[in-house]
């Protein structure tokens, strides 16, 4: 009902607003005719209050699905936790959602404690960094003071072709060749390795997520003014202290900023967690163990013959819920400090 009514208010606010457009366009026309020797650009006030108009609908359409998405969300959470208490759902250990459907069904009544999930979540994030943030910032750094502008024009298309793999494929190849091989290696030195463990999940998505640490840090790394570069070469440093002193810190927030975005970006991905890292929602910090992100659990409990009723179901929406505010945060504080960056040095 409130989403009914939020809607109605904006598109009467989107008519307004095209009545006064309107309005402004008969007043201008009006006006050009008291002049006679002015053109007659009553066509042109036609197109643009139409495309005006148009332009108005669409932003009012984005903003009502925004609004929409985030009061569904909102809205079914509530219902969750009428059912589940908040402090088992954010500090409970076991995460087991099984619960009967119908009333001939037996079955637990479930366990909801988020924890397990909100680690493996962190777990699979944390490997993926650790493997793109030096990857990334160090060949952005090569490819903007090291390599030819040749070597740069082929180097970095190639590097961005990864961001445009589909997940899907990341994660075929992080089930038949990474977790293998992972298992393969562990088992020779000695090491419990599951078939479906963070580590595989954690490298490949830290290959996927190169791209996007690589670009970003680029683009802050450029935009340092050459009179920081200048400065710092005509005072007798070589170019990797330049690179180092002057550079680094000067471009930090914008690199920080692209670090965030890029665990922003692998705390969503579900594809790669799925087909290898598993479904179990074990409570460990061992990269050799099968664990389940938030993402993945979203999948699990809205796939398959569900009752939106039942607990088990709006389960996930209260881990939507949360990954959106992680998220959303993590978006607005990496933005914060791009535009930080940008007030200090244009």
């Amino acid at each position: 009902m409130s989403v009914t009514i939020l809607a109605a208010a904006l598109l009467a606010l989107s008519f307004t607003g095209f009545r006064a457009s309107r309005q402004r366009g008969s007043a201008t026309v009006a006006g050009a005719g008291d002049v006679g020797h002015r053109p007659d650009r009553s066509a042109q006030i036609r197109v643009e209050r139409v495309v005006t108009g148009l332009l108005m609908i669409s932003s009012t359409i984005a903003i009502l699905v925004t609004l929409g998405i985030v009061l569904s969300l909102i809205f079914e959470t509530v219902r969750f936790f009428q059912r589940v208490p908040l402090s088992e759902f954010l500090f409970g250990l076991h995460w087991s959602p099984q619960t009967a459907l119908r009333a001939d069904q037996v079955a637990s009544s479930g366990s909801f404690g988020a924890v397990p999930i909100f680690a493996g979540t962190i777990l699979v994030t944390g490997i993926a960094i650790a493997i793109a943030a030096p990857i990334g910032l160090m060949s952005a750094i090569f490819m903007t003071f090291y390599a030819s502008p040749r070597l740069r024009s082929v180097v970095k298309p190639i590097l961005e072709i990864l961001a445009g793999v589909p997940t899907v494929v990341y994660g075929f190849f992080a089930a038949l060749v990474i977790a293998p091989t992972i298992r393969d290696w562990g088992s020779w030195f000695g090491f419990d390795v599951a078939s479906e463990s963070a580590l595989a999940a954690g490298l490949v998505m830290g290959v996927m997520i190169i791209p996007f640490i690589s670009s970003l840090s680029d683009d802050a790394i450029t935009a340092v003014p050459t009179s920081l570069r200048d400065g710092s070469f005509g005072l007798g440093a070589t170019r990797s202290e330049t690179i180092r002193l002057v550079i680094l810190p000067a471009a930090l927030p914008g690199i920080v900023g692209a670090f965030l975005l890029a665990i922003s970006r692998a705390i969503g991905e579900t594809m790669i967690v799925v087909m290898a890292a598993g479904l179990a929602a074990n409570l460990t910090a061992n990269p050799f163990a099968a664990v389940t992100t938030v993402t993945v659990q979203i999948v699990t409990l809205l796939t398959g013959d569900q009752e939106f009723d039942s607990a088990k179901t709006l389960a996930a929406f209260a881990l939507g819920l949360v990954l959106f505010v992680i998220t959303l945060g993590l978006n607005i504080l990496a933005l914060r400090m791009v535009q930080k960056y940008r007030e200090q040095y244009d």
